[in-house]
């Protein structure tokens, strides 16, 4: 059996603060995870639990206080110029603003030939031209938009070149990072429909970052949750949608807005945690979760294998409450 593409093992991503105090603030703390070979990985979390930065670290764009990240069996935290060089094309990047990642100086044909022109250099200019046309056909766009500046495109053709230039260098793996939240509701589908279609045409390895979780059922096989920069499950998605077993990401997925009056549920939110506020002992969820108890807050909890869900958590699938908050909310779901 081959080994995954991409695996990160304890991962530790941290920020220190300027001045005399020089507070410190662990973004990513200890995550753990794999990619196979054309498999779309989704990590999911609320604002400020580390996915972003994740996906920087997993770049190079960030600094990794400690913890190992390996491409293709590469230990990239040791690899020298010519493996990040081979790095830089295997693995390709979709950022959330279509308009701020695509150079206004420059028209269509020069974004996707800015690639070529870095990892490709001895391609012919007839090629690399026949190239940008077909990746243009790839993502839904005619030849006609190559003489194009962004300013003149739409947000979903802006974020369709920023596809086309990612595939320009056929790379193994595409980080997205909520590459569709900047767009109107109906670009939204006809993007997410053109990943999917090229991820299993191609057969790409993606990671897949959101807070849509409608979106990532959509798109992925696997779902990582985040909270607080540690992963509290890693499931199947069909395991995750349908039987999750940490009371963190039972609660995102009750934050689902439902149209249906009948069904909506209508309960109180939980408190937020305190800001930049990071426990070294005990579970991060603790002082938010229904169900936690005294080991909860003193014992940091080790990941447990439910059947091939990995689940941080003391008492994992515990569907007790302490409140009657989501009692209220299964109340207007029946």
């Amino acid at each position: 059996m081959n080994g995954p593409l991409l695996e990160v093992c304890d991962l530790v991503v941290e920020y220190r603060g300027q001045g005399r105090g020089r507070n410190c603030l662990r973004a990513v703390d200890g995550v753990s995870l794999r990619i196979d070979e054309g498999m779309t990985l989704g990590v999911v979390g609320e604002s400020g639990s580390g996915k972003s930065t994740l996906a920087r670290a997993v770049l190079g764009l960030v600094d990794v206080h400690s913890g190992r990240i390996e491409f293709d069996g590469e230990r990239m935290t040791r690899a020298g110029q010519a493996h990040w060089r081979r790095f830089r094309r295997d693995v390709q990047v979709v950022f959330q603003d279509p308009a701020a990642s695509l150079d206004p100086r420059m028209n269509v044909a020069k974004i996707l030939a800015e690639p070529l022109q870095v990892h490709r250099p001895g391609l012919g200019a007839a090629e690399a031209g026949n190239l940008a046309r077909k990746r243009l056909h790839d993502v839904g766009l005619d030849t006609a938009h190559l003489q194009r500046f962004p300013r003149q495109l739409s947000g979903g053709e802006c974020q369709r070149v920023a596809i086309a230039r990612a595939l320009m260098l056929e790379p193994r793996l595409l980080i997205c990072d909520e590459p569709v939240s900047a767009l109107d509701i109906s670009i939204q589908a006809q993007i997410l429909s053109l990943l999917r279609e090229l991820q299993q045409r191609l057969g790409l390895a993606v990671m897949f970052i959101a807070h849509d979780l409608s979106v990532v059922r959509f798109l992925c096989q696997r779902v990582v949750v985040m909270f607080r920069g540690r992963v509290v499950e890693d499931a199947r998605a069909e395991d995750l949608f349908g039987d999750p077993q940490h009371p963190y990401t039972r609660a995102l997925l009750r934050s689902v807005p439902i149209a249906d009056p009948r069904r909506r549920r209508n309960f109180a939110a939980l408190p937020a945690a305190p800001a930049g506020a990071f426990a070294r002992g005990g579970c991060v969820y603790a002082q938010r979760c229904p169900v936690s108890r005294d080991i909860c807050r003193t014992d940091t909890p080790l990941p447990v294998d439910r059947e091939g869900s990995i689940v941080t958590c003391h008492f994992p699938g515990s569907k007790t409450r302490s409140t009657g908050q989501e009692e209220a909310g299964e109340m207007a779901d029946r």
